[in-house]
């Protein structure tokens, strides 16, 4: 069995380490090319914490593993939603701003109902890989343009808060502006990341086959839960330090955000890759869950434009009856 678990975790954390390295490096290369910090905050910074499950979701869709794949994807979003926002809740109440609910929180289930009602009916083809990347440019491009009115203001957008989330994790991302080094020590991080999270992404997937293999489970039920925690893992701890902080809006623009690229950026980049079909799984349950989840979480956030302890404490109690649904 230790076949299995070893690299499976091994893999996990090259593939935590090396998105870090990853994305410390190409913030700091982006730096000294004179890229806008704002633009460096919304894409590079922002996205940062979702290359684990971008890694994992392509590996999985290159040897044929789809339900990993896609349960990867699937998973986070049902753990970021129930797992990650009923904790940060608990810690302190999670403040919703305007902006994050109105217009990202309609994107976030959108996107979720959208990617459910294709998968239902057709398999995820290349076209529909380039429709939903192109999809991601245009609401980041959006992002960027209304952020850039609102410098200074408090009503920020979920792009713009998930990479303050990242930000506020990682000092040495914050810090990253001085212009003054050689940009070489820069691109040999970024490419040593790559290569970190290029191996770790090999590793969690073979483990993950393995482990499922071995117990007789399949691969979706694996991809939902062990892969999708794992992969969720940088969002949990970017959430937490939010709301330890008491920034309880940059945690829910945080979850919002990286639900959003993980259905389009994510599963656009999967279909790309290697198309295939979702396994009727997902399709039957846990696209339907996440888009429950989904509505459920913005309907607690207009209570008041907040996410109560009693309702972290619901949707953590929700992740529990899945997992334990989930789990055969």
């Amino acid at each position: 069995m230790l076949d299995a678990w070893l690299p499976l975790f091994g893999g996990l954390v090259l593939l935590i380490a090396g998105g870090d390295l990853l994305v410390r490096g190409a913030v700091q290369v982006a730096t000294r090319l004179g890229v806008s910090p704002l633009v460096i905050g919304l894409t590079l910074v922002g996205f940062g914490t979702s290359m684990p499950e971008l890694v994992t979701s392509g590996q999985a869709a290159l040897i044929g593993a789809p339900g990993v794949a896609f349960g990867n994807i699937v998973g986070s979003n049902i753990a970021n939603v129930l797992l990650i926002a009923g904790a940060s809740a608990i810690i302190y109440p999670i403040g919703v701003n305007s902006l994050a609910l109105r217009r990202d929180g309609v994107v976030m289930v959108a996107v979720a109902a959208i990617f459910a009602g294709l998968a239902a009916v057709m398999p995820m083809e290349r076209w529909l890989g380039v429709v939903f990347l192109l999809a991601l440019t245009v609401y980041v491009y959006m992002a960027f343009r209304q952020e850039r009115q609102v410098q200074g203001a408090a009503d920020h957008g979920a792009v713009y808060d998930k990479g303050a989330a990242l930000q506020g994790a990682d000092p040495g991302i914050a810090l990253a502006a001085n212009k003054t080094q050689s940009i070489i020590v820069p691109i040999l991080i970024t490419v040593g990341g790559l290569v970190l999270v290029v191996l770790g992404g090999t590793f969690l997937v073979d483990g993950a086959v393995t482990l499922a293999r071995s117990f007789g489970i399949s691969e979706t039920v694996i991809g939902l839960t062990i892969v999708a925690v794992g992969t969720s893992l940088p969002e949990l701890v970017t959430s937490v330090l939010a709301a330890i902080r008491r920034q309880g809006e940059v945690a829910f623009g945080n979850i919002v955000g990286s639900n959003i690229y993980n259905i389009l950026g994510i599963g656009g980049a999967t279909a790309l890759i290697a198309p295939s079909g979702v396994p009727l799984e997902i399709v039957y349950f846990d696209n339907l869950v996440m888009i429950a989840v989904s509505v459920l979480l913005i309907a607690f956030a207009f209570t008041g434009y907040k996410v109560a302890r009693w309702e972290g404490g619901a949707l953590l109690l929700g992740y529990l009856a899945y997992i334990f649904v989930t789990w055969p």
